[in-house]
């Protein structure tokens, strides 16, 4: 399935740049291997160069270096073949404001040289609630239904790869949920869905993989799972039965905090660092006698780990740039 590192690659970045004739640089030697059926989330700040690649595999941007293939073909060499395989909902709401959803979904149906299919046509604006509005305007529609019908557009000539850039940007909560939960349905039909998102906690609940792109660099790609493990880190807070004034000298081999005005003790700790000696801890502190009313622990989140991560990015460019 998805997480299966031997599943067929579908989409194929090889040093891919882009640099605008205003000298920017939007994309620096990007490579990068997606799988098919797999749900991949590129995250990145304003600007990183997210929807300049998607739009690079899509082909309405021209690349200054590199290639891209997607199953096979190259996206500018054979560009007819590469285009129909894959399905782009892009961040800018263009749809044609006077058709109605069930003529511009059929329409773009159309584009691509399939056959008519109202049955299918019919279950994509009724998995996106969009049945009862299947005849009104598109500009009567609210803005989170138009979403709604850019969506249905792309999934109208059955790609196989499925673009979504920043899908729930400014939308409600329902369009979010019945996003989420088509494409799961998608995902398990074998489509590959690859997205760039803000909301980090939403690629965090849905995505195989995790992409960081950062002044258009590739950071990394790994998945989720080993992503968390490896670069989370993990926080044991107690709640102390007595407030101490200062950490004692006894606990220096542990990274120690106080909080709260005394009242609570944090230790930081690396999941993966065998030091992380959590029952030692506990034990010098019975010998120390000091007690504790409760214990919890956290694991860092898939958002503390992007922003560390951006974060150190820029600082190591920045040593480099000076040096």
């Amino acid at each position: 399935m998805s997480s299966n590192p031997q599943a067929s690659t579908v989409v194929t970045i090889s040093n891919l740049g882009k640099t605008y004739p205003s000298g920017l640089v939007a994309l620096d030697g990007v490579n990068l291997q997606i799988r098919k059926g797999e749900i991949f989330a590129l995250l990145g700040p304003n600007g990183a160069g997210k929807t300049t690649l998607i739009s690079v595999i899509c082909g309405i941007v021209t690349p200054t270096q590199g290639t891209v293939t997607v199953d096979g073909h190259d996206v500018i060499r054979d560009a007819r073949a590469s285009r129909t395989k894959i399905g782009l909902v892009p961040q800018e709401l263009s749809t044609d404001a006077f058709e109605t959803p069930w003529a511009t979904v059929t329409f773009s149906r159309g584009l691509f040289g399939k056959p008519p299919n109202p049955e299918l046509v019919e279950k994509l604006l009724r998995d996106l609630s969009l049945w009862d509005k299947r005849n009104q305007r598109i500009m009567t529609l609210s803005g989170g239904m138009k979403r709604r019908v850019m969506i249905a557009k792309a999934l109208s000539h059955e790609p196989e790869i499925l673009f979504l850039d920043e899908p729930t940007a400014g939308v409600d909560v329902e369009l979010r949920r019945d996003m989420w939960n088509l494409l799961r349905t998608l995902r398990d039909r074998g489509v590959t869905i690859i997205l760039t998102t803000h909301y980090i906690d939403e690629a965090e609940e849905m995505a195989d993989r995790i992409g960081v792109i950062n002044k258009g660099r590739l950071i990394l790609a790994e998945e989720k799972a080993t992503l968390m493990q490896k670069m989370g880190k993990k926080q044991l807070t107690l709640e102390l039965a007595e407030p101490m004034q200062s950490l004692p000298t006894e606990l220096a081999a542990w990274r120690l905090s106080l909080q709260a005005g005394g009242h609570r003790l944090q230790y930081d700790f690396d999941t993966n660092d065998a030091r992380s000696d959590i029952p030692g801890l506990l034990q010098r502190m019975a010998e120390l006698k000091i007690g504790f009313k409760d214990l919890a622990t956290r694991q860092s989140s898939l958002e503390e780990i992007f922003v560390n991560l951006v974060s150190d990015d820029q600082n190591t460019h920045r040593a480099g740039g000076a040096a």
